[in-house]
């Protein structure tokens, strides 16, 4: 199954290059015949549970050629995990 690849791949990239995914919230295919991609991944987690503040959610929106290679990532927001998120 195609999404799942690309959920593989996405997971891997990231924990290998960021930080391990905490959800992916899209996949959508893109006019390029790519796929773009919202990702969270909680960000410096250690640092955050040392000084007892709420961790820290990165949201990335990253993009896919035909190859389901990742060409561009980019972190759209960070916000405290317990905030709400009124995306749109």
């Amino acid at each position: 199954m195609e999404i799942k690849q690309i959920i593989g791949n996405v997971t891997e990239f990231f924990n290998e290059f960021v930080a391990p995914v905490h959800k992916i919230t899209s996949i959508e295919a893109s006019d390029d015949n790519g796929w773009k991609l919202t990702v969270e991944v909680i960000e410096e987690k250690e640092y955050m549970k040392k000084y007892a503040k709420d961790e820290m959610l990165g949201v990335y929106d990253v993009h896919l050629n035909e190859e389901k290679e990742i060409t561009s990532y980019k972190r759209r927001d960070i916000r405290y995990r317990s905030s709400i998120n009124m995306e749109v």
